[in-house]
C-alpha cells in the first residue's frame, strides 16, 4: 500500500484546504493525500468533492444512517461477492476480524457514486469492538488491515494533534477568518511552529518524557514554564 498524508477533516477545513490545494501541488507535486472523518462525512455530495479535489479517503459509516448501504453488502454476500478474513495477534491478545465487499452503490438516489465498504470487528477476552468504514481504495485481504489503521487514525489525529491544541495550554480556537492583514493565519502558523519544536524532544528527549511523565498534563508545564519567565529575580546583598 502506497504511503499518505493523513488528514482529519472537517466541512470547513475541507475548504480552506481547497484554497491551498494549488499551492500543495506546486510544493509538493508528488505528495498523496488521505482524508479520515466520520459517519457525518459519508454523503454523496461530500465524497464528490473528495473526488474533484483528487482526494483518496477512509469515511466512518453506520447501519443506522447508511440503511440502503449496508443493504447492498448484504446482497453482495449473498451472491458471494464478499470477503472475510481473520488475522490474530497473539502477543496483544487480540482477533482481528474483517469482511470487505468493493464496488457497491453509497445510496439509491446517487447509485453512481460507488464505494468499497469495510467491516471491522477488534476481538479480546473482555469486550468486541466494531468498526465499518467506506473508502475509493481498493479493498484485498493484503491491504485491509493497513485500511483499518487508517480508519482508526482519526482517533490518533483528533487526540494527540487538535485535542492537545485546544487543551493542553497552545489556545488554539475555531476561527471562521484569515483576521486583519492575516493575523490569524500567522499567529496559528506561530502556534503551530511551537507545537512542533515542544513534539521534537516528546519524541527524542529522555529527560522531557520523564517530566512529562512525572506531571500528566502538559498545561501545567506550559504554566509553570511561563512563571519563570515572568518571575524577577532581586539578589539580595
Amino acid at each position: 500500500m502506497s504511503a499518505f498524508a493523513m488528514f482529519s477533516l472537517t466541512s470547513p477545513s475541507l475548504l480552506a484546504f481547497d484554497k491551498e490545494r494549488a499551492a500543495g501541488n506546486q510544493d509538493h507535486p508528488h505528495l498523496k493525500f488521505m482524508i479520515t472523518e466520520d459517519s457525518l462525512s459519508s454523503n454523496a455530495p461530500h465524497i464528490g468533492t473528495l473526488h474533484a479535489h483528487g482526494l483518496h479517503y477512509i469515511l466512518g459509516v453506520k447501519a443506522g444512517d447508511h440503511a440502503y448501504l449496508f443493504q447492498q453488502v448484504q446482497a453482495a454476500e449473498h451472491s458471494g461477492r464478499v470477503t472475510s478474513y481473520e488475522r490474530h495477534d497473539r502477543a496483544a491478545g487480540l482477533v482481528h476480524r474483517f469482511r470487505f465487499v468493493n464496488d457497491v452503490p453509497l445510496t439509491q438516489s446517487n447509485a453512481a457514486i460507488r464505494v468499497n465498504v469495510i467491516e471491522y470487528w477488534e476481538m479480546n477476552d473482555d469486550r468486541v469492538q466494531h468498526f465499518s468504514w467506506v473508502t475509493d481504495l481498493r479493498v484485498s485481504q493484503r491491504n485491509v488491515y493497513a485500511l483499518m489503521r487508517g480508519g482508526r487514525a482519526r482517533w490518533k489525529i483528533e487526540n494527540e494533534t487538535l485535542n492537545t491544541l485546544k487543551n493542553q495550554g497552545y489556545h488554539f480556537e475555531r476561527n471562521y477568518g484569515h483576521g486583519m492583514q492575516n493575523l490569524s493565519v500567522v499567529f496559528a502558523m506561530v502556534l503551530m511552529l511551537a507545537f512542533l519544536v515542544d513534539q521534537t524532544p516528546q519524541l527524542c528527549c529522555a529527560l522531557f518524557q520523564a517530566v512529562w511523565a512525572q506531571l500528566g498534563r502538559k498545561r501545567l508545564w506550559w504554566e509553570r514554564m511561563r512563571a519563570s519567565f515572568g518571575a524577577l529575580f532581586i539578589r539580595l546583598r
